[in-house]
Protein backbone atom coordinates (compact mmCIF):
# COMPACT_ATOMS: atom_id res chain seq x y z
CA UNK A 1 0.00 0.00 0.00
CA UNK A 2 1.28 3.45 -0.92
CA UNK A 3 1.92 6.30 1.49
CA UNK A 4 -1.45 7.85 0.63
CA UNK A 5 -3.30 4.61 1.51
CA UNK A 6 -1.48 4.37 4.82
CA UNK A 7 -2.49 7.95 5.59
CA UNK A 8 -6.15 7.22 4.84
CA UNK A 9 -6.10 4.18 7.12
CA UNK A 10 -4.46 6.15 9.90
CA UNK A 11 -7.06 8.92 9.61
CA UNK A 12 -9.92 6.37 9.66
CA UNK A 13 -8.40 4.64 12.70
CA UNK A 14 -7.90 7.90 14.61
CA UNK A 15 -11.39 9.16 13.73
CA UNK A 16 -13.07 6.05 15.14
CA UNK A 17 -11.08 6.31 18.38
CA UNK A 18 -11.88 10.01 18.66
CA UNK A 19 -15.61 9.44 18.21
CA UNK A 20 -15.59 6.61 20.75
CA UNK A 21 -13.92 8.87 23.29
CA UNK A 22 -16.50 11.61 22.66
CA UNK A 23 -19.59 9.38 22.71
CA UNK A 24 -19.01 6.48 25.12
CA UNK A 25 -19.02 6.44 28.91
CA UNK A 26 -15.98 6.97 31.09
CA UNK A 27 -16.38 3.36 32.25
CA UNK A 28 -14.69 1.92 29.17
CA UNK A 29 -11.49 0.09 30.11
CA UNK A 30 -9.84 -1.97 27.40
CA UNK A 31 -10.19 0.87 24.90
CA UNK A 32 -8.05 3.11 27.10
CA UNK A 33 -5.13 0.70 27.46
CA UNK A 34 -5.44 -0.73 23.94
CA UNK A 35 -6.05 2.13 21.47
CA UNK A 36 -6.63 -0.13 18.47
CA UNK A 37 -9.59 -0.54 16.09
CA UNK A 38 -9.93 -4.22 15.10
CA UNK A 39 -11.37 -4.73 11.62
CA UNK A 40 -10.38 -8.31 10.83
CA UNK A 41 -9.34 -11.29 12.92
CA UNK A 42 -8.47 -14.92 12.40
CA UNK A 43 -7.09 -17.34 14.94
CA UNK A 44 -4.71 -15.44 17.16
CA UNK A 45 -4.19 -12.51 14.79
CA UNK A 46 -6.06 -9.20 14.81
CA UNK A 47 -5.67 -6.57 12.09
CA UNK A 48 -6.37 -2.99 13.06
CA UNK A 49 -7.93 -0.21 11.00
CA UNK A 50 -4.44 1.28 10.71
CA UNK A 51 -3.19 -1.87 8.97
CA UNK A 52 -1.10 -3.14 11.90
CA UNK A 53 -1.32 -6.79 13.00
CA UNK A 54 -1.31 -8.05 16.57
CA UNK A 55 -1.00 -11.37 18.36
CA UNK A 56 -4.00 -11.48 20.69
CA UNK A 57 -3.24 -12.82 24.16
CA UNK A 58 -6.43 -11.30 25.57
CA UNK A 59 -8.84 -13.56 23.64
CA UNK A 60 -11.91 -11.64 24.69
CA UNK A 61 -10.88 -12.00 28.37
CA UNK A 62 -10.73 -15.77 27.81
CA UNK A 63 -13.88 -16.05 25.72
CA UNK A 64 -12.18 -17.17 22.50
CA UNK A 65 -10.98 -20.68 23.29
CA UNK A 66 -10.43 -21.34 19.57
CA UNK A 67 -9.34 -17.82 18.68
CA UNK A 68 -11.12 -15.48 16.32
CA UNK A 69 -13.45 -16.82 13.61
CA UNK A 70 -12.44 -20.46 13.87
CA UNK A 71 -13.79 -22.44 10.89
CA UNK A 72 -15.80 -24.90 13.01
CA UNK A 73 -17.49 -22.02 14.83
CA UNK A 74 -18.30 -20.14 11.63
CA UNK A 75 -19.67 -23.31 10.05
CA UNK A 76 -21.92 -23.96 13.04
CA UNK A 77 -23.28 -20.40 12.96
CA UNK A 78 -23.88 -20.49 9.18
CA UNK A 79 -25.69 -23.81 9.49
CA UNK A 80 -28.22 -22.31 11.91
CA UNK A 81 -28.63 -19.16 9.82
CA UNK A 82 -29.17 -21.16 6.63
CA UNK A 83 -31.64 -23.55 8.29
CA UNK A 84 -34.29 -20.95 8.96
CA UNK A 85 -34.37 -21.95 12.65
CA UNK A 86 -35.48 -19.32 15.17
CA UNK A 87 -32.60 -17.29 16.54
CA UNK A 88 -34.50 -16.39 19.72
CA UNK A 89 -36.44 -19.10 21.54
CA UNK A 90 -36.57 -18.11 25.23
CA UNK A 91 -36.32 -21.42 27.14
CA UNK A 92 -38.16 -23.54 24.58
CA UNK A 93 -36.63 -26.84 23.56
CA UNK A 94 -34.85 -26.71 20.19
CA UNK A 95 -32.54 -29.14 18.37
CA UNK A 96 -29.70 -26.61 18.71
CA UNK A 97 -30.22 -26.32 22.47
CA UNK A 98 -30.47 -30.10 22.85
CA UNK A 99 -27.18 -30.58 21.00
CA UNK A 100 -25.46 -28.00 23.21
CA UNK A 101 -26.76 -29.54 26.43
CA UNK A 102 -25.74 -33.02 25.31
CA UNK A 103 -22.20 -31.89 24.48
CA UNK A 104 -21.93 -29.89 27.71
CA UNK A 105 -22.98 -32.86 29.83
CA UNK A 106 -20.46 -35.02 27.97
CA UNK A 107 -17.64 -32.81 29.25
CA UNK A 108 -18.74 -32.35 32.88
CA UNK A 109 -16.85 -33.96 35.76
CA UNK A 110 -18.30 -37.52 36.10
CA UNK A 111 -19.50 -37.02 39.65
CA UNK A 112 -21.68 -34.13 38.54
CA UNK A 113 -22.68 -35.16 35.01
CA UNK A 114 -24.67 -38.18 36.22
CA UNK A 115 -26.80 -36.06 38.58
CA UNK A 116 -26.84 -32.65 36.91
CA UNK A 117 -29.44 -30.09 36.01
CA UNK A 118 -28.72 -27.02 33.89
CA UNK A 119 -30.23 -23.55 34.17
CA UNK A 120 -29.89 -21.23 31.19
CA UNK A 121 -29.83 -17.69 32.53
CA UNK A 122 -28.86 -14.28 31.20
CA UNK A 123 -26.03 -14.01 28.69
CA UNK A 124 -23.09 -13.09 30.97
CA UNK A 125 -21.12 -14.87 33.65
CA UNK A 126 -22.29 -12.43 36.29
CA UNK A 127 -25.90 -13.46 35.51
CA UNK A 128 -24.94 -17.08 36.16
CA UNK A 129 -23.36 -16.11 39.49
CA UNK A 130 -26.54 -14.31 40.52
CA UNK A 131 -28.58 -17.38 39.54
CA UNK A 132 -26.27 -19.68 41.51
CA UNK A 133 -26.60 -17.52 44.64
CA UNK A 134 -30.37 -17.47 44.32
CA UNK A 135 -30.40 -21.24 43.81
CA UNK A 136 -28.43 -22.16 46.94
CA UNK A 137 -30.32 -19.61 49.06
CA UNK A 138 -33.59 -21.12 47.93
CA UNK A 139 -32.38 -24.68 48.45
CA UNK A 140 -30.88 -24.14 51.91
CA UNK A 141 -33.19 -21.49 53.32
CA UNK A 142 -30.07 -19.57 54.39
CA UNK A 143 -28.79 -16.25 53.12
CA UNK A 144 -25.08 -15.62 53.77
CA UNK A 145 -22.33 -16.45 51.28
CA UNK A 146 -18.64 -17.25 51.63
CA UNK A 147 -16.10 -16.00 49.10
CA UNK A 148 -12.37 -15.30 48.99
CA UNK A 149 -9.95 -12.38 48.92
CA UNK A 150 -8.92 -11.50 45.40
CA UNK A 151 -12.05 -13.02 43.89
CA UNK A 152 -13.84 -11.71 40.82
CA UNK A 153 -17.34 -12.97 40.03
CA UNK A 154 -18.90 -10.23 37.92
CA UNK A 155 -20.37 -6.73 37.96
CA UNK A 156 -23.94 -7.15 39.25
CA UNK A 157 -24.83 -6.52 42.90
CA UNK A 158 -24.39 -9.95 44.49
CA UNK A 159 -21.47 -10.82 42.23
CA UNK A 160 -19.68 -7.63 43.22
CA UNK A 161 -20.26 -8.31 46.91
CA UNK A 162 -18.51 -11.66 46.50
CA UNK A 163 -15.59 -10.09 44.61
CA UNK A 164 -12.36 -8.83 46.09
CA UNK A 165 -12.97 -5.13 45.43
CA UNK A 166 -16.34 -4.98 47.22
CA UNK A 167 -16.90 -2.03 49.53
CA UNK A 168 -20.38 -2.74 50.94
CA UNK A 169 -19.95 -6.33 52.03
CA UNK A 170 -22.61 -8.75 53.21
CA UNK A 171 -20.47 -11.72 52.21
CA UNK A 172 -17.89 -13.26 54.53
CA UNK A 173 -14.42 -13.01 52.97
CA UNK A 174 -11.87 -15.78 53.54
CA UNK A 175 -8.13 -15.98 52.75
CA UNK A 176 -7.22 -17.44 49.36
CA UNK A 177 -3.87 -19.27 49.39
CA UNK A 178 -1.04 -17.84 47.33
CA UNK A 179 2.72 -18.09 47.29
CA UNK A 180 3.96 -14.63 46.38
CA UNK A 181 1.90 -12.60 48.85
CA UNK A 182 0.60 -15.11 51.35
CA UNK A 183 -1.26 -13.31 54.17
CA UNK A 184 0.33 -15.75 56.65
CA UNK A 185 3.86 -15.06 55.39
CA UNK A 186 4.41 -18.59 54.11
CA UNK A 187 3.85 -20.41 50.84
CA UNK A 188 3.14 -23.78 49.31
CA UNK A 189 1.31 -26.48 51.25
CA UNK A 190 1.85 -24.74 54.59
CA UNK A 191 0.17 -21.56 53.38
CA UNK A 192 -2.72 -23.57 51.95
CA UNK A 193 -3.11 -25.44 55.23
CA UNK A 194 -3.24 -22.23 57.27
CA UNK A 195 -5.82 -20.72 54.90
CA UNK A 196 -7.95 -23.85 55.19
CA UNK A 197 -7.70 -23.93 58.98
CA UNK A 198 -8.74 -20.28 59.12
CA UNK A 199 -11.82 -21.13 57.07
CA UNK A 200 -12.59 -24.10 59.29
CA UNK A 201 -12.32 -21.90 62.39
CA UNK A 202 -14.68 -19.27 60.93
CA UNK A 203 -17.27 -21.92 60.12
CA UNK A 204 -17.10 -23.68 63.49
CA UNK A 205 -16.58 -20.78 65.88
CA UNK A 206 -20.02 -19.66 67.16
CA UNK A 207 -18.48 -16.25 67.90
CA UNK A 208 -16.90 -15.74 64.47
CA UNK A 209 -19.77 -13.50 63.41
CA UNK A 210 -20.38 -15.64 60.32
CA UNK A 211 -23.71 -17.49 60.41
CA UNK A 212 -24.10 -20.82 58.66
CA UNK A 213 -23.98 -19.80 55.00
CA UNK A 214 -26.10 -20.69 52.00
CA UNK A 215 -23.00 -21.47 49.94
CA UNK A 216 -19.32 -20.96 49.20
CA UNK A 217 -18.06 -19.66 45.85
CA UNK A 218 -14.48 -19.93 44.66
CA UNK A 219 -12.34 -19.81 41.52
CA UNK A 220 -9.86 -22.68 40.99
CA UNK A 221 -7.57 -20.06 39.47
CA UNK A 222 -8.15 -16.40 40.24
CA UNK A 223 -7.81 -14.63 36.91
CA UNK A 224 -8.62 -11.00 37.63
CA UNK A 225 -7.06 -11.56 41.06
CA UNK A 226 -3.65 -11.98 39.43
CA UNK A 227 -3.49 -15.53 37.98
CA UNK A 228 -3.31 -17.27 41.34
CA UNK A 229 -3.86 -21.00 41.19
CA UNK A 230 -5.36 -22.68 44.24
CA UNK A 231 -3.39 -25.72 45.43
CA UNK A 232 -5.23 -28.97 44.72
CA UNK A 233 -4.95 -30.00 48.37
CA UNK A 234 -6.68 -26.77 49.42
CA UNK A 235 -9.45 -27.34 46.87
CA UNK A 236 -10.06 -30.81 48.33
CA UNK A 237 -10.06 -29.33 51.83
CA UNK A 238 -12.69 -26.77 50.84
CA UNK A 239 -14.79 -29.54 49.35
CA UNK A 240 -14.61 -31.55 52.57
CA UNK A 241 -15.32 -28.55 54.80
CA UNK A 242 -18.42 -27.64 52.82
CA UNK A 243 -19.68 -31.20 52.36
CA UNK A 244 -19.33 -31.98 56.08
CA UNK A 245 -21.40 -28.89 56.94
CA UNK A 246 -24.01 -29.19 54.16
CA UNK A 247 -22.81 -26.01 52.47
CA UNK A 248 -23.20 -26.08 48.67
CA UNK A 249 -19.85 -25.47 46.93
CA UNK A 250 -20.09 -23.20 43.88
CA UNK A 251 -17.10 -23.25 41.53
CA UNK A 252 -16.76 -20.30 39.18
CA UNK A 253 -15.36 -21.70 35.92
CA UNK A 254 -16.29 -18.70 33.80
CA UNK A 255 -12.69 -18.02 32.80
CA UNK A 256 -10.96 -21.28 33.76
CA UNK A 257 -13.29 -23.62 31.86
CA UNK A 258 -13.13 -25.31 28.45
CA UNK A 259 -9.50 -26.41 28.58
CA UNK A 260 -7.92 -23.12 29.64
CA UNK A 261 -5.93 -24.48 32.62
CA UNK A 262 -4.86 -27.80 31.09
CA UNK A 263 -7.96 -29.75 32.11
CA UNK A 264 -11.38 -29.34 30.55
CA UNK A 265 -12.64 -27.90 33.84
CA UNK A 266 -10.14 -26.58 36.36
CA UNK A 267 -11.74 -28.52 39.24
CA UNK A 268 -10.60 -31.72 37.55
CA UNK A 269 -6.99 -31.02 38.59
CA UNK A 270 -8.00 -31.63 42.20
CA UNK A 271 -10.63 -34.29 41.59
CA UNK A 272 -13.23 -32.09 43.30
CA UNK A 273 -16.89 -32.47 42.37
CA UNK A 274 -18.71 -29.22 43.19
CA UNK A 275 -22.41 -28.89 43.85
CA UNK A 276 -22.71 -25.99 41.42
CA UNK A 277 -20.64 -24.84 38.43
CA UNK A 278 -20.97 -21.36 36.94
CA UNK A 279 -20.07 -21.32 33.23
CA UNK A 280 -19.83 -18.62 30.58
CA UNK A 281 -17.22 -17.04 28.23
CA UNK A 282 -15.78 -19.89 26.13
CA UNK A 283 -18.91 -22.07 26.32
CA UNK A 284 -20.60 -19.72 23.82
CA UNK A 285 -17.86 -20.04 21.22
CA UNK A 286 -17.36 -16.21 21.23
CA UNK A 287 -21.07 -15.35 21.58
CA UNK A 288 -22.98 -14.49 24.81
CA UNK A 289 -24.05 -17.57 26.76
CA UNK A 290 -24.09 -18.42 30.47
CA UNK A 291 -25.40 -21.40 32.41
CA UNK A 292 -25.48 -22.81 35.91
CA UNK A 293 -24.95 -26.56 36.23
CA UNK A 294 -25.86 -28.05 39.59
CA UNK A 295 -26.65 -31.27 41.43
CA UNK A 296 -30.23 -32.42 41.04
CA UNK A 297 -30.76 -32.31 44.82
CA UNK A 298 -30.63 -28.50 44.58
CA UNK A 299 -33.29 -28.34 41.88
CA UNK A 300 -35.93 -26.60 43.98
CA UNK A 301 -36.88 -23.85 41.53
CA UNK A 302 -40.52 -23.01 41.08
CA UNK A 303 -41.46 -22.19 37.47
CA UNK A 304 -40.17 -18.73 36.62
CA UNK A 305 -38.24 -17.65 39.76
CA UNK A 306 -35.12 -17.03 37.69
CA UNK A 307 -35.34 -16.26 34.00
CA UNK A 308 -33.84 -14.05 31.33
CA UNK A 309 -35.11 -12.88 27.97
CA UNK A 310 -31.88 -13.78 26.18
CA UNK A 311 -31.26 -17.19 27.72
CA UNK A 312 -32.08 -19.02 24.47
CA UNK A 313 -29.41 -17.62 22.11
CA UNK A 314 -29.39 -20.25 19.35
CA UNK A 315 -26.30 -18.95 17.56
CA UNK A 316 -24.33 -18.98 20.82
CA UNK A 317 -25.47 -22.51 21.57
CA UNK A 318 -24.44 -23.70 18.10
CA UNK A 319 -21.06 -21.95 18.37
CA UNK A 320 -20.65 -23.33 21.89
CA UNK A 321 -21.41 -26.89 20.84
CA UNK A 322 -18.80 -26.66 18.08
CA UNK A 323 -16.23 -25.20 20.49
CA UNK A 324 -16.80 -27.75 23.27
CA UNK A 325 -16.63 -30.64 20.81
CA UNK A 326 -13.51 -29.32 19.07
CA UNK A 327 -11.64 -28.84 22.35
CA UNK A 328 -12.67 -32.31 23.54
CA UNK A 329 -12.03 -34.20 20.30
CA UNK A 330 -8.67 -32.57 19.57
CA UNK A 331 -7.17 -32.83 23.05
CA UNK A 332 -6.72 -29.08 23.36
CA UNK A 333 -6.84 -29.27 27.17
CA UNK A 334 -3.80 -31.53 27.16
CA UNK A 335 -2.05 -29.25 24.67
CA UNK A 336 -2.79 -26.27 26.92
CA UNK A 337 -1.12 -28.13 29.77
CA UNK A 338 2.03 -29.02 27.85
CA UNK A 339 2.41 -25.71 26.02
CA UNK A 340 1.60 -23.72 29.15
CA UNK A 341 4.26 -25.61 31.11
CA UNK A 342 6.80 -24.83 28.41
CA UNK A 343 5.85 -21.14 28.24
CA UNK A 344 6.06 -20.78 32.03
CA UNK A 345 9.51 -22.37 32.12
CA UNK A 346 10.80 -20.18 29.30
CA UNK A 347 9.33 -17.03 30.80
CA UNK A 348 10.90 -17.76 34.17
CA UNK A 349 14.25 -18.12 32.42
CA UNK A 350 13.88 -15.04 30.21
CA UNK A 351 12.18 -12.43 32.43
CA UNK A 352 12.84 -13.87 35.87
CA UNK A 353 16.30 -12.30 35.71
CA UNK A 354 14.85 -8.78 35.84
CA UNK A 355 14.54 -7.13 39.23
CA UNK A 356 11.15 -5.70 38.21
CA UNK A 357 9.66 -9.19 37.87
CA UNK A 358 8.48 -10.57 41.20
CA UNK A 359 6.83 -13.78 40.05
CA UNK A 360 5.91 -15.80 36.97
CA UNK A 361 2.99 -18.14 37.55
CA UNK A 362 0.00 -19.82 35.98
CA UNK A 363 -1.73 -23.01 35.02
CA UNK A 364 -2.09 -24.19 31.45
CA UNK A 365 -2.61 -21.22 29.12
CA UNK A 366 -3.54 -18.88 31.95
CA UNK A 367 -0.25 -17.14 32.71
CA UNK A 368 0.72 -14.11 34.79
CA UNK A 369 3.90 -12.07 35.27
CA UNK A 370 3.83 -9.93 38.41
CA UNK A 371 5.69 -6.65 38.03
CA UNK A 372 7.24 -5.15 41.17
CA UNK A 373 9.20 -2.10 42.20
CA UNK A 374 12.87 -3.11 41.84
CA UNK A 375 14.02 -0.35 44.20
CA UNK A 376 12.00 -1.46 47.23
CA UNK A 377 12.59 -4.45 49.52
CA UNK A 378 13.81 -7.96 48.76
CA UNK A 379 12.81 -9.94 45.68
CA UNK A 380 10.07 -12.54 46.18
CA UNK A 381 11.25 -16.00 45.23
CA UNK A 382 9.36 -17.93 42.59
CA UNK A 383 10.51 -21.10 44.35
CA UNK A 384 11.16 -19.94 47.92
CA UNK A 385 13.96 -21.56 49.86
CA UNK A 386 13.30 -22.50 53.50
CA UNK A 387 14.44 -19.97 56.06
CA UNK A 388 16.43 -20.84 59.18
CA UNK A 389 14.26 -18.43 61.14
CA UNK A 390 11.19 -20.32 62.43
CA UNK A 391 9.30 -17.03 62.69
CA UNK A 392 9.83 -16.46 58.96
CA UNK A 393 9.11 -19.82 57.30
CA UNK A 394 10.28 -18.77 53.85
CA UNK A 395 11.29 -15.90 51.61
CA UNK A 396 7.75 -15.19 50.45
CA UNK A 397 7.09 -13.12 53.58
CA UNK A 398 8.42 -9.79 52.30
CA UNK A 399 7.90 -9.45 48.56
CA UNK A 400 8.68 -6.24 46.78
CA UNK A 401 5.70 -3.89 46.40
CA UNK A 402 3.66 -4.14 43.21
CA UNK A 403 4.40 -1.64 40.45
CA UNK A 404 1.25 -0.89 38.43
CA UNK A 405 2.96 1.91 36.49
CA UNK A 406 5.69 -0.44 35.30
CA UNK A 407 3.12 -3.12 34.45
CA UNK A 408 1.22 -0.57 32.34
CA UNK A 409 4.49 0.35 30.66
CA UNK A 410 5.08 -3.33 29.83
CA UNK A 411 1.59 -3.51 28.32
CA UNK A 412 2.29 -0.45 26.17
CA UNK A 413 5.63 -1.83 25.02
CA UNK A 414 3.94 -5.13 24.14
CA UNK A 415 1.38 -3.27 22.03
CA UNK A 416 4.19 -1.48 20.18
CA UNK A 417 5.56 -4.91 19.31
CA UNK A 418 2.23 -6.22 18.11
CA UNK A 419 1.25 -8.15 21.25
CA UNK A 420 -2.02 -7.64 23.13
CA UNK A 421 -1.89 -8.51 26.85
CA UNK A 422 -4.14 -7.76 29.79
CA UNK A 423 -3.37 -6.42 33.27
CA UNK A 424 -4.86 -7.75 36.50
CA UNK A 425 -4.01 -8.54 40.09
CA UNK A 426 -4.48 -6.73 43.37
CA UNK A 427 -2.86 -3.51 42.14
CA UNK A 428 -3.22 -4.09 38.40
CA UNK A 429 0.43 -5.08 38.37
CA UNK A 430 0.18 -8.55 36.80
CA UNK A 431 0.68 -8.89 33.05
CA UNK A 432 -1.75 -11.61 31.97
CA UNK A 433 -1.60 -13.97 29.00
CA UNK A 434 -4.79 -15.72 27.83
CA UNK A 435 -3.89 -16.98 24.34
CA UNK A 436 -6.35 -19.17 22.44
CA UNK A 437 -5.92 -22.92 22.90
CA UNK A 438 -5.14 -23.10 19.18
CA UNK A 439 -1.92 -21.07 19.55
CA UNK A 440 0.89 -22.65 17.51
CA UNK A 441 4.39 -23.36 18.77
CA UNK A 442 5.71 -20.60 16.50
CA UNK A 443 3.17 -18.10 17.84
CA UNK A 444 4.02 -19.10 21.41
CA UNK A 445 7.68 -18.36 20.71
CA UNK A 446 6.76 -14.98 19.20
CA UNK A 447 4.66 -14.12 22.25
CA UNK A 448 7.51 -14.96 24.61
CA UNK A 449 10.05 -13.02 22.53
CA UNK A 450 7.87 -9.90 22.35
CA UNK A 451 6.98 -9.99 26.04
CA UNK A 452 10.60 -10.54 27.07
CA UNK A 453 11.74 -7.65 24.88
CA UNK A 454 9.02 -5.42 26.36
CA UNK A 455 10.04 -6.25 29.94
CA UNK A 456 13.70 -5.69 29.06
CA UNK A 457 12.91 -2.25 27.62
CA UNK A 458 10.87 -1.21 30.66
CA UNK A 459 13.53 -2.50 33.07
CA UNK A 460 16.26 -0.62 31.17
CA UNK A 461 14.26 2.62 30.91
CA UNK A 462 13.36 2.46 34.60
CA UNK A 463 17.00 1.98 35.56
CA UNK A 464 18.06 4.90 33.35
CA UNK A 465 15.46 7.28 34.81
CA UNK A 466 16.02 6.39 38.47
CA UNK A 467 17.27 9.38 40.44
CA UNK A 468 20.78 9.09 41.81
CA UNK A 469 21.19 9.27 45.58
Amino acid sequence: MGREGVGVRSSWHEGILRRQSARESAARTYARALPIVPVRARGMTIEGADGRRYLDCLSGAGTLALGHNHPVVLEAIRKVLDSGAPLHALDLATPVKDAFTTELFRTLPPGLADHARVQFCGPAGTDAVEAAFKLVRTATGRNGMLSFTGAYHGMTADALEASGNAFDVRVARLPYPQNCRCPFGVSGERGAELAARWTESVLDDPKSGVPHPAGMILEPVQGEGGVISAPDTWMRWMRKLTADRSIPLIVDEVQTGVGRTGAFWAVEHSGVTPDVMVLSKAIGGSLPLAVVVYHEDLDVWEPGPHAGTFRGNQLAMAAGTATLAHVRENGLSERAHHLGTRMLAELRASVGQFACVGDVRGRGLMIGVEVVDPTEGPTPKQHPEPSQDPARPDAARDPRPPAPELAAAVQRECLKRGLIVELGGRHNSVVRLLPPLTISDEQATAVLDRLTDAVHTVARDHAETRPLH
